[in-house]
């Protein structure tokens, strides 16, 4: 029922499906009619002739009559059927797009806690095979469900005009065989559950080795990642065995107990026959319809198990749909702009302040999950086109800064404001411009991904930023230029390469807050002279956040943030902090000296000289 609701821009098909399956079932319940007259016609022509009496006037014609209505039942079962089978994979294939882009959008709208918990493999593996379940299901179901549900009733009806018996007989059997197999459904469900778990992950590890090849290969752990994949689906084999013997046991039981009800069903008709009640012409009809009475039970069976496997696939499906996008975890918000608010939540009279920072950190708490906190108390504005530098021990929360910047989480506490942020997180992140340690491309061209964030620049835009971010060098030397496809995440580029192109990523962009994440780190000392001069005219008139591991970088900020044990130890300029003492201060003296202890306090910093 979900589903239905879920698709229910589909009606028209359900509609029509449903309405062909009538139809279906209408020209199924004529055969044992047409089937019973004509026998009353043999019989009696047969029985004629027997006797030595001509055959009975109008017999052949009535015959004749009788099997071309045999012809127009079966001839619209078939063209029906196909009708209702051309609607029902339309229907599934439109089923499967409408759950597949919901399944994505919500992905799109979940905060990036959701994704830390998660394998991406799994998740992929679970649209497969969770909507590929749930529409295959449907498919099957919407065909046959008022065929299954007419024909019972029909047949039901029927028995109870020629002997009220029968139909309770029938009326016993259909509740009886339900019973049984939902009897059988609970353990069955349970067991489908784990084996999807073990699928799941499976599938998940699959796609993370995919995606690390080079790093398997360069360990020698084909083997064991094998082993391990296997491992997932031999436990599947386990739990398919267990899972099988019971549902065939019950199975048995439940068939069997059809098969006693069914042989009362026959008895009486049978012996009601012989006894002058039917003619053999109703004793045809009668055991037509006990066959056709039959099928839908033994369906019953088949819908049950689908759907069974349709519930644990769409378990999965709506626990992910479930989840809140808004949902924050935590007492703290999201990043917002006060200038965007309602005008129900300012005071009378006032106005947007002018002149405030383009971006505000009050009292700032985090940390993921239930774990303890990653930054405490954090304080500090950023003046347009002021340039900060973050400097701190590596884990001390420096990239954790600008991931709450950006919203990927929210603070548990305290409040962040960024000038120009706009109502929602999309106008937010489209005023920042990011430059990750990792540069994160996707497959396709050099120029779409260089165009990623302003997909309708201009093929002379791409060039130019090409030409500042030092991407043109290396493009020029390449038979495709700018259409040259990188491979998935740029495989078949150099790291200073993909560097290069993500630096001119967020050049095109041209948002007025800039967020670089050492941005220059995968570069060498030529590429990163030349990238860093482009980056520098970038973050003129921008406000700009930079987490570097050169000092000769941080050295040219206005302000630097010191972090210390998740909490703000200083903020100053370079030269007042280097004459405080402090963290920055002790990087300076640490950069100077010769020793190895002391190189190697400096890395603590993710810091080079």
């Amino acid at each position: 029922m979900r589903i239905l609701r879920f698709t229910r821009s589909l009606t028209p098909y359900y509609v029509g499906i449903m309405i062909a399956a009538a139809v279906i079932t209408g020209a199924g319940i004529a055969v044992p009619f047409i089937t019973g007259a004509a026998t009353d016609v043999v019989v009696g022509a047969v029985g004629a002739v027997a006797n030595g009496e001509a055959v009975p006037e109008g017999a052949i014609r009535s015959v004749v009559l009788l099997a071309l209505a045999l012809l127009a039942a079966s001839l619209v079962e078939t063209f029906v059927s196909n009708i209702g089978g051309y609607w029902g994979d339309v229907m599934s294939a439109k089923m499967r797009t409408i759950l597949s882009t919901r399944y994505y959008e919500q992905l799109l709208a979940l905060p990036q806690r959701y994704f830390d918990n998660e394998l991406s493999g799994t998740i992929v593996a679970r649209l497969n095979r969770s909507i590929t379940e749930v529409t295959n299901f449907m498919k099957s179901f919407s065909n046959m469900f008022v065929t299954m549900l007419m024909t019972t009733v029909a047949v039901l009806a029927i028995s109870a005009w020629h002997y009220w018996p029968l139909a309770v007989l029938l009326a016993i059997a259909y509740p009886t065989y339900l019973w049984l197999t939902a009897l059988t459904s609970r353990k069955w469900q349970r067991l489908e559950n784990q084996k999807n778990e073990h699928v799941d992950l499976a599938s998940g590890r699959f796609a993370e080795v995919v995606g690390q090849m080079r790093v398997v290969k360069s360990f020698a752990r084909e083997d064991s990642e094998l082993d391990e994949f296997g491992n997932h689906f031999d436990r599947t084999i386990a739990l398919t065995g267990a899972q099988s013997r019971h549902w065939h046991m019950m199975d048995g039981i439940r068939r069997a107990v059809l098969n006693v009800i069914f042989f009362g069903l026959y008895l009486i008709i049978f012996i009601r026959t012989v006894m002058g009640f039917f003619t053999p012409g109703e004793m045809v009809m009668l055991i037509q319809l006990m066959a056709m009475a039959k099928q839908p039970v033994q369906n019953l069976s088949w819908v049950v198990d689908s759907a069974q496997r349709a519930s644990a696939g769409s378990r999965s499906y709506f626990e992910v749909m479930d989840l809140d996008p808004a949902a924050t975890g935590g007492t703290g918000s999201l990043p917002r702009d006060p200038d965007h608010a309602p005008e129900a939540t300012r005071a009378p009279g006032t106005q947007p302040a002018a002149g405030r920072p383009a971006v505000s950190f009050d009292g700032v708490t985090f940390g993921y999950e239930d774990h303890a906190p990653v930054l405490n108390d954090i304080t500090f504005d950023a003046h347009p086109g002021e340039r900060i530098a973050f400097v701190g021990e590596s884990g001390g929360g420096k990239s954790t800064i600008v991931s709450l910047l950006l919203g990927f989480y929210a603070s548990r506490d305290g409040s962040i404001e960024v000038r120009g942020a706009g109502p929602d997180m999309s106008s937010l992140r489209r005023n920042i411009g990011v430059v990750f340690q990792d540069p994160s491309l996707f497959s396709g061209t050099i120029a779409e991904n260089i165009a990623y964030g302003r997909p309708e620049a201009t093929q002379a835009e791409i060039e130019a930023v090409a030409q500042r971010a030092a991407v043109a060098e290396f493009v020029a030397k390449l038979p495709q230029g700018y259409d040259t496809m990188i491979g998935e995440r740029g495989m078949k580029l150099s790291g200073g390469q993909k560097q290069r192109i993500a630096v001119a990523r967020a050049m095109l962009k041209d948002a007025p807050i800039l967020v670089l994440d050492e941005a220059t780190s995968a570069l060498d000392t030529k590429s990163e002279r030349l990238v860093q001069q482009g980056l520098d005219d970038l973050m003129r008139d921008r406000t700009s956040f930079i987490i570097a591991h050169r000092l000769s970088t941080i050295a040219e900020v206005d302000r630097i943030v010191t972090l210390k044990d998740g909490r703000i130890d200083e903020i100053g300029s370079p030269d007042e902090l280097a004459a405080s003492g402090g963290i920055y201060a002790e990087l300076l003296s640490l950069q100077n000296s010769a020793s190895k202890a002391d190189r190697k306090r400096l890395k603590q910093f993710d810091v080079v000289g």
